[in-house]
């Protein structure tokens, strides 16, 4: 009965040393590794006694009520295992940040299902009710500091309230402390000897009294990576992305030429769940050979065109120079060709300067800190009385303020200065002995290296 590493349960389960009075789990980390920490543990308990397994999800669980099921004495027979996913109830304002932070994350990668479970995690912690709550957006930064726990973003919240509001589960508020002394009490009293209690959950705050109380009387696994760009973490995360793979790979008696490994990876990147799928189809897809090699990875996991161009202009948008230069090294290796990269490139910095030209001219205002709703239903609508680039407001409004938010960060003349770059590169491309690859490493690092309105560096110009 203590913490044990994801690793040490694997040989644990393999020599059959669970231990044999242990009802509760708790399973904390990476979302993917918990659960499938927490199915080898399920089917290793279900071949010594067979059984129910009573699956909890724990966006719309009432912990409350579990608790009332887990002292209850079954009618059914054999083991009765009760497991709720992605349980809140360790959630505490401590972590609550990085709750948040998961949340912008998954709706900036479009993943809206997981963005809105981060969300409800937040309110759920908080103890706010979303029947008829104040929206995000219009909280005051004191009172969001007080509710949270952490300080008030200063970017738009209103896709935070969008979400809420779309969404078909409910969060009622509910005082965590009592809910957390609860349990202890229900714990130390014991459970029926044939019920099991198996939690998993993403983030936690390792200062909880529950959390303490579980990992000195039951048995609590930590499936949790290391983040970050560090040597050590990009280490540690490629190691357990290898070993999901290759393990997907045995089911289906295939391996893969370690020249394919990193690109598969780097294609990828740390998502076990997305390693899991793809590497399933590069099975599928290689079914006449035993060996994957680089080929099948281009034609399958190969990013669409219009994919990669577009998250090459999104990570320059957001000045991540490290992500940049590996999407244009892989656009590169995919064949798309630098003129190409360039029009991309020429295209988005292009709107960008008609719409700061747009802002710079009035009327309608533009008003820095201009919220979504403004956006939609003034700003946006007076543009289109005007009658000019008619074809380019058309688009989402949503889509149409972040581009306009993003354009309010840049100088007229510094984005004025990126096209003429950018023109020097093309200039460069078709009458240059220089490697491609060369000119545009150089004319990104540049452009993401300066400031609005610095003077273009002479080395461009030859």
């Amino acid at each position: 009965m203590a913490q044990i590493k994801r690793k040490e349960l694997q040989s644990l389960l393999e020599r059959k040393e669970i231990e044999p009075d242990t009802q509760i789990y708790l399973f904390f980390g990476e979302r993917y590794l918990c659960n499938q920490a927490a199915d080898q543990l399920q089917k290793v308990l279900l071949q010594k006694k067979p059984g129910a397994v009573h699956t909890i999800d724990g966006e719309r669980e009432d912990f409350g009520q579990t608790l009332a099921r887990l002292v209850s004495f079954s009618l059914l027979p054999g083991l009765q295992i009760y497991r709720v996913a992605d349980s809140r109830i360790f959630h505490t304002k401590t972590v609550l940040s990085t709750v948040w932070d998961k949340a912008v994350q998954a709706f900036e990668a479009g993943r809206l299902k997981p963005a809105e479970r981060h969300l409800q995690s937040v309110l759920q912690a908080a103890g706010v009710d979303t029947e008829g709550a104040t929206p995000l957006s219009d909280i005051h930064a004191a009172q969001w500091k007080a509710k949270f726990g952490f300080e008030k973003p200063t970017s738009s919240l209103d896709w935070a309230d969008k979400l809420i509001n779309e969404s078909t589960v409910d969060i009622s508020a509910a005082d965590p402390t009592n809910l957390v002394d609860k349990c202890i009490e229900t714990f130390d009293k014991g459970l029926p000897d044939k019920n099991i209690l198996i939690l998993t959950t993403e983030t936690l705050d390792k200062r909880q009294r529950l959390f303490t109380y579980l990992k000195k009387h039951c048995t609590v696994v930590d499936c949790s990576v290391a983040t970050g760009a560090g040597k050590a973490a990009q280490k540690e995360q490629k190691e357990i992305l290898r070993e999901v793979m290759l393990k997907t790979l045995k089911g289906f008696d295939k391996k893969i030429d370690s020249r394919a490994v990193d690109m598969f990876f780097d294609r990828v990147g740390f998502h076990p769940v997305a390693v899991v799928v793809e590497t399933e189809k590069l099975a599928l897809y290689a079914a006449d050979h035993d060996v994957i090699t680089r080929n099948d990875l281009q034609e399958m996991i190969g990013h669409r065109r219009e994919d990669a161009l577009f998250e090459l202009t999104d990570a320059f948008s957001k000045n991540q120079t490290g992500r940049t230069l590996t999407i244009l090294t892989r656009l590169q290796e995919q064949g798309i060709h630098g003129l190409a990269i360039l029009a991309t490139m020429r295209n988005f910095i292009k709107k960008l300067l008609i719409f700061k030209s747009l802002q710079i001219q009035a009327p309608p205002v533009w008003k820095k800190g201009m919220n979504a709703n403004e956006f939609q239903n003034s700003y946006l609508p007076q543009l289109k009385k005007r009658g000019e680039w008619e074809e380019l407001l058309k688009g989402h409004p949503y889509a149409l303020f972040m581009s306009f938010s993003k354009a309010s960060e840049y100088s007229a003349d510094g984005l004025k200065s990126r096209m003429e770059l950018l023109f020097q590169a093309e200039f460069r491309l078709k009458g240059s002995p220089l490697p491609a690859s060369l000119v545009l490493e150089e004319l990104f690092l540049t452009m993401l290296n300066r400031s609005g309105s610095r003077a273009i560096p002479k080395n461009m110009h030859s």
